[in-house]
């Protein structure tokens, strides 16, 4: 089929929602740097590069769909949140937004620490040789196998989400005969969701011991009464993708509250403080995220100001950004298959992956762009809704974009900021294999984690 030999889709918007439509771009070959990894940059020829790699070449050698990483771009990203907060600090890498062995050891290189929130994100991080000490165990319902691995190893905090687990930890520890360091998760009643928060009103949540009715304060009592464990501060975590500072304000006000409580009580001044992460990143034009050294200022301002009203020294800060330094890093590359055109609807392009290498969208009807990759094009717009190749409706990669009038099969479509979160949810539906991800950076590339093969799947089969 000729690359005009469909009919092209609608070029105007009133299938938009009201207030979500914005003008045809001009330009459909420009690649927004908000969104976009900082080495990928269009060549003279028309074709994307990423640290100088033709995408065309990196599906020739890998294939479609594969999540490409932006090595050099991660690294930055590591070193400019740490130089953000600086020897004063902790940053702890969130590793549930992706995580490999080589992951691990670029955060180590960069001077990072992380947080795991599983026991196989234990052994991914202890086998690829982050220090135990490094390491902040996560997660609400962590089993008996789990808290014993991360006490043996000398993980340097858990975070306790429960008054089960003050207990569970506590046992583990004295058993091992040492001192487990430990935070407590405290639910503060405020979430955070981009622009917006709501107070008092998520107490009601699996995550974390409420401060209301007194229970963050009584499972203090409980941490500091038990030998096993050494109490160090208080953990809290308000939502994700988050731009206004305003929740983290209100969060930071009501667990130094809890820290006074604390002093007025035991006579103890807790050393840390740990604001969580779910710092906001540009998934599309519109997003407008904050840079490392704004956020360090602003959270470092609030801590200050909130302890120096409470009369508590300054405790030491911690975050857990995970999407914020590897969600811009990498992109989903895909080859288109179907284009099916809806008269006075939209086009539909159907590529090789889906739902199965990014579930983010029909889970939260979560925005991405796109762009056509492996060429430049002269044609219209084209109001188009990238999808996959699943039996479902929902397999929606992008609901609403502008493509070329002329893209056909065998084209290469681009997702970017899909670093976080959508390898590490990728499932098999419908026995779909799983895309590798490929590094690449000073015009080398690796495969970090490779393709699932149909052998991958026949070998846990067992019946």
């Amino acid at each position: 089929m000729s690359r005009s030999a469909h009919p092209a889709g609608p070029r105007h918007a009133d299938v938009f929602p009201e207030g979500h439509y914005s003008a045809p771009p001009t330009d459909l070959n420009g690649l927004d740097g908000k969104v976009w990894a900082r080495t990928v940059e269009r060549g003279a020829d028309g074709v994307v590069r990423v640290g100088g790699i033709e995408v065309t070449r990196l599906a020739e050698e890998f294939g479609t769909p594969a999540y490409i990483l932006d090595e050099s771009d991660f690294r930055a990203r590591c070193r400019a949140w740490a130089e953000a907060f600086g020897p004063d600090a902790d940053v702890f890498y969130a590793g549930k937004a992706f995580l490999s062995r080589a992951v691990v050891r670029w955060l180590t290189e960069e001077g990072l620490n992380l947080d795991v929130c599983s026991g196989g994100e234990l052994t991914t991080a202890l086998d690829a040789g982050m220090p135990a000490e490094r390491i902040a165990f996560h997660g609400n319902n962590k089993s008996d196998a789990e808290i014993r691995r991360a006490v043996e190893t000398g993980v340097g905090r858990i975070v306790l989400d429960s008054f089960q687990e003050i207990v569970r930890v506590a046992h583990a520890a004295q058993s091992l005969g040492v001192r487990q360091r430990v935070q407590i998760r405290v639910t503060v009643g405020v979430e955070a969701h981009t622009h917006e928060f709501i107070a008092t009103a998520h107490e009601d949540q699996k995550f974390g011991i409420a401060l209301a009715g007194g229970q963050a304060a009584e499972a203090v009592r409980r941490a500091l009464s038990l030998d096993g464990l050494e109490l160090i501060g208080v953990h809290s975590h308000i939502g994700s993708q988050i731009f206004d500072m305003a929740g983290f304000e209100v969060s930071a006000r009501r667990v130094v509250q809890l820290l006074a409580q604390v002093r007025d009580e035991h006579g103890v001044e807790l050393p840390e403080i740990d604001l969580g992460g779910g710092l906001g990143i540009a998934y599309t034009p519109d997003d407008d995220p904050r840079e490392p050294h704004e956020i360090a200022k602003a959270l470092r301002d609030i801590v200050s100001r909130e302890c120096e009203a409470a009369g508590l020294a300054t405790p030491r800060i911690s975050v857990e950004p995970g999407r914020a330094i590897v969600g811009p890093t990498a992109f989903t590359l895909y080859e288109v298959g179907t284009v099916k055109p809806l008269e006075g609807l939209r086009t539909y392009v159907s590529v090789d992956g889906g739902m199965s290498d990014n579930i983010r969208t029909a889970l939260y009807d979560a925005e991405y762009t796109v762009a056509l990759v492996s060429r430049a094009s002269d044609a219209g717009p084209m109001l188009s809704r990238v999808v996959g190749k699943h039996c479902e409706s929902g397999d929606i990669v992008v609901k609403d974009a502008f493509l070329p009038e002329d893209v056909a099969p065998g084209d290469l479509l681009a997702v970017p900021a899909t670093g976080a979160y959508c390898r590490s949810m990728a499932s098999n539906y419908n026995h779909a294999l799983r895309p590798p991800v490929v590094a690449v950076g000073d015009g080398q590339t690796r495969v970090i984690v490779r393709r699932e093969t149909e052998e991958d799947l026949l070998r846990l089969d067992v019946g």
